[in-house]
């Protein structure tokens, strides 16, 4: 029997293998005849193109295209790691963001048909506007200020998620795309991300990163929103952007989490400043990683004591992940903060009431059950 292959142009079995991101070991292991592939010695059989589009996270129609299509991103780069600003986005990066879209452009029509108003806040802010003045607007807004998350119940990053949906957004925390555990995505990549929009702003955190870095990301892109501009963004607390709008939402953010103010005021004259981080952290409810920024900024510990707090700091939160044991948490607690709350509770009520399909609900809700979707309605009180 004669054996029919694929005429695939070798250019695009290299260029899917370098834009899957995959250890090209690994996926050498899984198709033996990789190489010959990529040299155009032999050509795949269409079972092992279709393989290989999915090992590779890449549409078959790709494949067959005669050159490379070109791949940009569809919101604006703020992105600063390493200085690299053209990096080809992956695949885990770019199907992330369609998915937030795609929840965002159902959000809004939902919104609409039930009369919503639109969030006032978005683009309420100005890059001109002070950085104390912004994070005091934010804080008001949000029922953040440091008295009012010290009393919450919920930890501080839970309680801002909370508070930006009450006000409208809809706050993702996600560490792999959509419900897949096996496509992680890397917080070497990007930290964060916003889409704005007047009645949906979505505000995306990767959860990959360490949960000691998420809050200030989520301080970072809810900034954005307020600034009215989309972006994808590295935002972490030790970076000073080089970026005029990232350099703006970050000290904004910073302020916002601890203000200068109370922290002077909450300075000990007879303490070593570095020796009462833990102190500062539980009064602030943050993490030792932006307190130090914020004694930094205080100018309180001087660059050379920050940067080695900072990578002392660092070294022991990755040590401390690397021992802890995993789990996969309750599926009913992750899902909603993955695809958000106030998202899932709408899609749940419209989907119950006959208003949106199972398939659709299912490919955005990240299961395929029935039984899953009731189950998680009840656990939202929507059922």
């Amino acid at each position: 029997m004669v054996v029919e292959r694929v005429d695939v142009n070798p250019q695009l079995i290299t260029w899917a293998r370098k834009r899957s991101g995959v250890a090209a070991a690994a996926l050498r292991r899984r198709f033996p005849k990789l190489a010959d592939w990529e040299q155009g010695e032999r050509a795949p059989t269409r079972k092992q193109l279709d393989a290989y589009a999915r090992a590779t996270r890449t549409s078959v129609e790709w494949l067959l295209l005669d050159t490379p299509p070109a791949e940009r991103l569809p919101i604006a780069d703020h992105r600063t790691i390493s200085g690299e600003r053209t990096r080809r986005p992956t695949p885990d990066l770019l199907d992330t963001i369609r998915q937030c879209r795609q929840r965002q452009d159902w959000y809004r029509k939902f919104a609409r048909a039930n009369r919503e108003t639109a969030a006032d806040i978005v683009g309420a802010l100005s890059i001109t506007t002070g950085e104390v003045e912004a994070a005091a607007t934010m804080r008001a807004e949000l029922h953040y200020d440091v008295r009012e998350r010290r009393s919450a119940s919920a930890n501080a990053p839970a309680r801002l998620a909370e508070a930006a949906e009450d006000r409208g957004f809809l706050v993702m925390v996600n560490g792999v795309v959509g419900s897949n555990n096996r496509r992680k995505l890397d917080p070497g990549e990007f930290r964060g991300f916003a889409l704005v929009d007047d009645v949906a702003p979505v505000v995306f955190v990767n959860g990959a990163a360490l949960k000691e870095e998420r809050l200030f990301t989520l301080a970072h892109e809810l900034t954005h929103v307020w600034l009215g501009t989309t972006a994808l963004c590295d935002a972490e607390p030790s970076l000073r952007p080089s970026d005029a709008t990232e350099r703006w939402c970050s000290a904004v953010a910073a302020e916002f989490l601890v203000p200068l103010g109370e922290l002077h005021d909450a300075l000990d004259p007879r303490r070593d400043p570095a020796g009462d981080v833990a102190r500062l952290t539980r009064r602030f409810k943050v993490s030792a990683l932006v307190l130090l920024r914020r004694l930094h900024d205080a100018g309180a510990l001087g660059s050379g004591t920050f940067e080695r707090a900072y990578e002392a700091e660092l070294a022991r939160l990755h040590v401390q992940r690397r021992e802890r044991k995993g789990g996969g948490g309750n599926f009913y607690n992750t899902q909603p903060v993955r695809v958000s709350k106030r998202f899932a509770r709408a899609l749940l009520t419209s989907t119950l009431e006959g208003e949106t399909g199972n398939p659709e609900a299912f490919e955005m809700l990240g299961f395929r059950k029935a039984a899953t979707l009731r189950r998680l309605a009840e656990h939202l009180g929507v059922a």
